[in-house]
């Protein structure tokens, strides 16, 4: 299964690599800078799931010779991110890379930069809405089924486990949901609870109490993001509980938490990865050469035996 994993990874490397070269040698005969601007959910001072993304999308305007903006807005305001679209689109860029917070107000303001023939590209969270040029990230449902397996292949057929996500429901988090309940209770692993949780306001607590409450001899906890999942783990630690919790970030924190062997293992998606690529695509969408509308940035099994090779990367490329 690893050998398999490692062949893929090598070919999308071979084909971003060739890919590298093609946009490389079609800019150096231009001399104006294509302008790309990336709009994410949240500043990168305040998340480090979007720094890294960030970075990502950085390392990818340097390479490229690209006049790259990253914009964010303050705790995931929806009406902030209509209003940064909105400004943006009067700049008028090459190209947009968005990470939509709510599809209903952000597709009526990406259909403006359609109607512009602005190539609109998604990153990280996808839309149901045709005029996207394409989409840079998860497959949100195999996340939620590995997620799943992975929480599942540390317990026994019988256990109880409970769901806790973010009060932001969008698509995306309803696919990794359902992709973890079907692979749970297709191994005989009970979901006794589904929890909304903020987690930056005290939710998780209030969460993580009621569970006990309702269901003291809970096995296993999996959480749809890894704040949520680590401030979790605290708690139900406080409290004397030593569970598996599964999250589904691989942040540097969680990352130490897997290194330290407070958990076994833990679900981590490649932001840098992300960010990188979608550059690399709003750029051959300018050229009008682009051949696909999706790309599965994959996942990553986090376990002691590899953490410290992405710490290491984080701390000396990423989060420096």
């Amino acid at each position: 299964m690893f050998k398999g994993k490692r062949h893929y990874k090598f070919q999308l490397l071979f084909a971003v690599t060739l890919l590298s070269l093609l946009i490389y040698s079609v800019s150096s005969l231009n001399n104006d800078k294509p302008r790309v601007v990336v709009v994410l959910k949240a500043l990168e001072t305040e998340s480090e799931y979007w720094k890294i993304l960030s970075q990502g999308a950085k390392k990818a305007f340097k390479d490229f010779n690209v006049e790259g903006q990253i914009l964010g807005t303050a705790n995931l305001q929806v009406t902030e991110q209509i209003e940064i679209l909105a400004d943006v689109l009067e700049q008028k860029p090459d190209a947009l890379i968005v990470a939509p917070i709510q599809p209903t107000p952000t597709i009526s303001v990406l259909k403006k930069y359609q109607n512009k023939n602005i190539p609109v590209l998604l990153v990280d969270t996808e839309l149901d809405w045709d005029g996207q040029t394409m989409y840079i990230g998860t497959d949100n449902h195999s996340l939620g089924v590995r997620s799943g397996q992975l929480l599942g292949s540390m317990l026994q057929p019988g256990n109880q486990v409970a769901l806790i996500h973010s009060t932001n429901v969008n698509p995306d988090m309803v696919k990794r949901l359902k992709g973890s309940r079907e692979s749970l209770e297709a191994i005989g692993i009970k979901v006794v609870m589904e929890s909304a949780a903020d987690s930056e306001s005290g939710e998780v607590e209030r969460a993580i109490d009621e569970i006990i409450r309702l269901y003291p001899n809970i096995d296993g906890v999996f959480a749809a993001n890894d704040t949520i999942a680590i401030n979790s783990l605290n708690l139900l630690e406080e409290k004397g509980y030593n569970i598996p919790v599964v999250g589904t970030d691989g942040t540097m924190k969680m990352l130490e938490i897997v290194e330290e062997g407070r958990i076994n293992a833990s679900i981590a998606q490649n932001p840098y990865d992300m960010g990188y690529l979608s550059v690399v695509y709003a750029i051959r969408s300018i050229e009008g050469e682009l051949g696909t509308k999706r790309v599965n940035t994959g996942i990553d099994i986090i376990t002691k035996e590899n953490s410290v090779t992405k710490i290491n990367f984080f701390s000396k490329d990423v989060l420096k």
